[in-house]
């Protein structure tokens, strides 16, 4: 179940097995199928897909560009199904049943293209994971915690039910990490806190299962006695398939969640520290816009943020459509919640620091954390720059850029023994 989705064998056996089926229901029948039912039969498989195609620009408000293996693989899904409809008659019953493994294996290449082009899911055993919602390693209740062992080597992830007392935000079950640091003594200390976003078609466990982001801070905390940053894994949208670029609107109060609900109950539940000095927000992709979108919004409650990857503001495709699908057409609100616009009318901040970074074939990425970098120094915002060589817009480059910053970030923070 460890096996890679990303490279190596396994990907391209399931691609080369999906083409071998299909080619075996399609090939060596009689004239009349070459000349007359094949073609039909292909020619409606690219007529459906085309259709499908157009219809998911069109209505299914995906922003992101689609990988053509998307199309390429699900063409040779719908040509399994149309071959074994259009050649029933007179097909040995061997290619009737090669039909439905071939679309099958197609649709799952079709699916992992997409997976390819985000990292979202590294290996089976982490698409299976969260698909299934199997808990993750290390993963405890609130009431386990103190059971653990105080000599403990590495962190431990504990799944906790933020209330939505402040938002009224619809979510999903959180995680929460803890440093070795953290079980030592009954006197917990009161460490430094980073809220963790991921990316728009997201779930809490992204940062743990596609980017890494436990084995990141254990590493972190074994070299510097056991201390890291307690790392909370929010829910930014309530679901994978809404986008609410982390702002109260239609579709729930986001922003309410991440400011008013996650930091006092962090804070109570596990003796956190409430100096907002010591609280930061870090995230990829749609996370990254929110992180550095949240601490120029609320500066006494994240001092600090981490945007990778992260666009110049939230959108939904056009300023137009933004406006309306985000604040339900109220631009007052597009105002407060657009970064360059929040600078311009912002006094001098003080005490705030943020990291940005990009893959260096992010290029839409890296013109918008320039502008964005530019106006935050020139209201006293204090940053720095990291890159990923041939990073593209994944998760992996995500996780690389958080290895980065994650010494930087925690001795922005304050973590004990922290140093850049």
């Amino acid at each position: 179940m460890n096996v890679s989705l990303l490279d190596g064998w396994f990907p391209w056996t399931v691609q080369a097995a999906a083409l071998a089926l299909l080619l075996a229901t399609v090939a060596r029948r009689d004239r009349r199928w070459r000349l007359r039912w094949g073609p039909i039969a292909l020619g409606t498989a690219v007529a459906l897909t085309a259709a499908l195609a157009l219809g998911v620009l069109a209505f299914a408000g995906i922003t992101d560009p689609i990988p053509f293996g998307v199309w390429l693989w699900t063409g040779a899904a719908l040509a399994a199904f149309t071959v074994l409809g259009f050649g029933w008659r007179g097909a040995r019953w061997w290619r009737r049943a090669l039909a439905p493994p071939a679309a099958l294996l197609a649709l799952f290449c079709a699916a992992n293209s997409v997976n390819l082009a985000t990292g979202y899911y590294p290996t089976l055993d982490d698409a299976v994971g969260e698909l299934t919602g199997q808990p993750l390693p290390d993963q405890v209740t609130v009431a386990q915690v103190a059971s653990i062992h105080g000599r403990t080597k590495t962190g431990r992830i504990v799944q906790v039910d933020i209330p939505d007392t402040a938002s009224g935000f619809a979510h999903r079950q959180e995680l929460v990490y803890l440093p070795p640091a953290w079980f030592r003594s009954l006197t917990r200390p009161k460490l430094p806190v980073l809220e963790m976003i991921g990316g728009e078609f997201a779930a809490p466990d992204n940062w743990v299962r596609s980017g890494d982001a436990v084995r990141t801070a254990d590493a972190y905390a074994a070299t510097h006695n056991g201390f890291a940053p307690i790392l909370v894994f929010v829910d930014a949208t309530g679901g994978f398939k809404v986008d609410t670029e982390c702002v109260d609107g239609p579709h729930g109060n986001s922003e309410s969640h991440l400011v008013k609900d996650v930091p006092p109950y962090i804070e109570k539940t596990f003796n956190a520290a409430t100096d907002p000095h010591k609280w930061g927000v870090a995230g990829w992709s749609m996370g990254g816009t929110c992180a550095f979108d949240l601490a120029v919004e609320h500066p006494t409650v994240f001092a600090h943020f981490g945007d990778f990857s992260g666009d110049k503001g939230p959108y939904i495709g056009d300023r137009e459509r933004t406006v309306q699908e985000l604040y339900g057409g109220d631009e007052s609100a597009w105002a407060a919640h657009d970064p360059l616009t929040v600078l311009a009318h912002h006094p001098k901040y003080q005490g705030v620091s943020g990291y940005f970074g990009q893959g260096d074939q992010e290029h839409g990425q890296i013109e918008a954390a320039k502008a964005l970098d530019t106006a935050a120094r020139r209201d006293g915002i204090r940053t720095t720059t990291g890159s990923v060589a041939g990073g593209r817009h994944t998760w992996q480059t995500g996780s690389a850029l958080f290895a980065q910053a994650l010494p930087w970030l925690a001795q922005q923070l304050g973590v004990p023994g922290a140093r850049a």
